[in-house]
């Protein structure tokens, strides 16, 4: 039965989606949003709050830099990315390299941190995070997926941080809504030559990456896990978030820092570590990645969620 708990962590009407199949769970996972402002299918934002993801340094912050103009700049402590103080990027721009350093060593000394103590200064990034753009594309894709008969969480996950509403190719080749290389896209069926490209098309891009998170990224993720006899849930979140990272770094890279980690379990507290650890060509980007996935939900969470207090009482079954 639905209750409050969905009103205040998912928004106005929700009701279950029957599944046209029942391969696996993630059918009871599809909620119908209908609001003035919003509507549509989403997957549940629930394990974000379950295991408290949501209370994390890392995705606190990028949450904080996905909403944040570019004018303007956060300085952050490396390790951890605990958020210090908000600047203007034309200011810190202007500073001379002495003075840049005087200013982080006068944030260490106010913050009670370590001399040596690496401080970062990020740009705001809401010129690329267009969420209010990328919205109406969620359900196309968590449907697309599902019709393919793969988890649609993985849809939701990248359409929120690959290029969100926005059809652009990024500085290494990758185009369409789900950021496909061109190898990539040749090996899933699509067309990507001198006059076609089908990344460009919603349709058979979502395709192309059903097909890559089916054939290859899921089970690389497993065999990885299985090395070392980790047990697993489909289903779980961070289970999502390790697959996440082989659909970004490849399952070598992945392997690579697995391998230097050397878990005996998995769960919230391997994905963390991966945040932390370097390994192969498994560097900054890739440690950020699930994190942007679970920043980018928390405000997917609140999108939708604010039309709650403006409507009358969520209904429950």
């Amino acid at each position: 039965m639905k209750s409050l708990i969905f009103c205040l962590f998912f928004a106005p009407i929700y009701s279950q989606l029957p599944a046209p199949f029942s391969l696996d769970n993630w059918d009871h996972e599809m909620i119908q949003v209908s609001s003035p402002t919003k509507s549509g299918v989403l997957m549940s934002l629930q394990p974000i709050f379950d295991d408290k993801w949501n209370q994390l340094n890392q995705p606190i912050f990028w949450k904080q830099i996905m909403r944040l103009s570019p004018d303007s700049c956060v300085f952050n402590v490396a390790a951890n990315r605990q958020i210090l103080v908000k600047y203007s990027a034309k200011k810190w721009a202007r500073k001379t390299p002495a003075l840049q350093k005087v200013f982080k060593d006068s944030l260490r000394k106010a913050y009670n941190l370590v001399a040596d103590e690496k401080l970062m200064c990020t740009t705001g990034k809401n010129h690329f995070y267009k969420f209010d753009d990328v919205y109406s594309s969620l359900t196309k894709g968590i449907l697309a997926f599902e019709s393919f008969q793969v988890d649609p969480w993985y849809a939701q996950a990248i359409l929120l941080i690959e290029s969100p509403g926005q059809l652009v190719k990024s500085n290494v080749g990758a185009y369409g809504a789900f950021q496909l290389m061109p190898g990539v896209a040749r090996a899933q069926g699509l067309k990507v030559n001198k006059t076609i490209d089908e990344r460009k098309d919603f349709n058979r891009s979502a395709y192309a990456a059903a097909s890559l998170i089916r054939k290859s990224c899921i089970p690389l993720a497993k065999s990885i896990l299985d090395s070392k006899n980790i047990t697993y849930h489909e289903s779980d979140l961070w289970f999502r978030l390790f697959v996440m990272h082989v659909y970004h770094a490849g399952a070598g890279n992945v392997r690579a820092v697995f391998d230097k980690i050397n878990p005996i379990t998995g769960g919230q507290e391997l994905i963390t570590q991966m945040w932390q650890t370097e390994a192969g060509s498994f560097g900054n980007s890739s440690q950020n990645y699930s994190q942007l996935v679970i920043a980018s939900q928390m405000i997917l969470h609140e999108m939708v969620g604010q039309d709650c207090s403006k409507l009358f009482q969520c209904t429950g079954d």
